[in-house]
């Protein structure tokens, strides 16, 4: 009796740290009532107007971030209730020199956002 009551519970422990792990690689749904916001943009460079390749975008207040590609573009989506900030940071500076971290604000976003900046060298 004994027996069968740990293997039930060791059952649902292992089903729900299953369901855990899941969860952690392949995130939750992106629609939460209307509330996602797909953030989308390009960063590049204020002085000669290239893209620069890995400024670290993040929502504050938020645990997304995503790394610049090759063309300077990001995308990531954003739990919000149309009011958020966001923060471009020149993590490695070696790879493309360095560049000033700038932060802004978008108002009454909903849906999809695309922002367009431009960094400042240092």
């Amino acid at each position: 009796m004994k027996r069968n009551w740990l293997r039930a519970i060791l059952g649902g422990l292992s089903f729900g740290t299953m369901l855990f792990v899941f969860e952690a690689c392949y995130g939750t749904p992106q629609d939460n009532a209307g509330f996602d916001v797909l953030v989308q943009g390009k960063v590049k460079s204020k002085a000669t107007g290239q893209a620069i390749k890995g400024i670290k975008v993040s929502a504050v207040y938020s645990p997304q971030f995503q790394y610049t590609d090759d063309q300077g573009k990001f995308s990531f989506y954003v739990y919000t209730g149309g009011t958020f900030a966001l923060k471009f940071q020149d993590t490695d500076s070696i790879q493309n020199g360095t560049y000033q971290s700038k932060d802004t604000t978008l108002y009454n976003a909903r849906d999809t956002v695309f922002v367009d900046v431009a960094l400042e060298n240092n």
